[in-house]
């Protein structure tokens, strides 16, 4: 009975110990490192063409007239962003988060969006042909105003715009 008694309280030490440990750890266990941070930053005009800008994070960044062409924005965060008259041409926004962002007049020809998030965000007057939308996620209003415009077939996903839009 004494032995047994001594192995639990061995035990409750031993997870008691284990606990203090990864709390006390200020390294978490799934760090990203090499994330590419441009939060709170002009970077009005910058060239980041044909970069690989994977989990990148752009939040309230002023990105007018930035250009983003043949860019892999894939996970990115694009979070109430400004990217009035950017160039997004045959950028690759899988997965991306792209909420409160204001695209008007954006060149988004070719993009790929799918299983994106694109709440609360503008597109007025952006180039839209040849862009996939499947799968993301977009506020209604924001896809009836696209509709009207909407044409022509990614060349990498094969997808119509109108048909990724669920146009009818």
């Amino acid at each position: 009975m004494k032995k047994i008694l001594l192995r639990l309280c061995s035990l409750i030490v031993i997870l008691i110990l284990a606990g203090l440990w990864i709390i006390i750890n200020p390294r978490p266990a799934f760090a990203l490192t090499n994330v590419i941070n441009y939060n709170n930053i002009n970077l009005e005009n910058r060239d980041f063409a044909h970069e690989d800008l994977t989990g990148a994070t752009f939040v309230a960044a002023e990105m007018r007239g930035a250009n983003f062409q043949g860019a892999n924005l894939t996970n990115a965060v694009l979070t109430k962003g400004v990217l009035l008259k950017a160039d997004l041409s045959d950028a690759n926004l899988t997965g991306a988060l792209v909420d409160r962002v204001t695209l008007d007049g954006a060149n988004l020809k070719n993009a790929i969006f799918t299983e994106a998030t694109l709440t609360r965000s503008r597109f007025y007057d952006a180039e839209i042909t040849g862009a996939d939308f499947t799968d993301a996620l977009i506020d209604r209003y924001q896809v009836s105003l696209m509709c009207d415009r909407a044409a022509g077939i990614n060349p990498v996903t094969g997808v119509s715009t109108r048909d990724s839009l669920g146009c009818p």
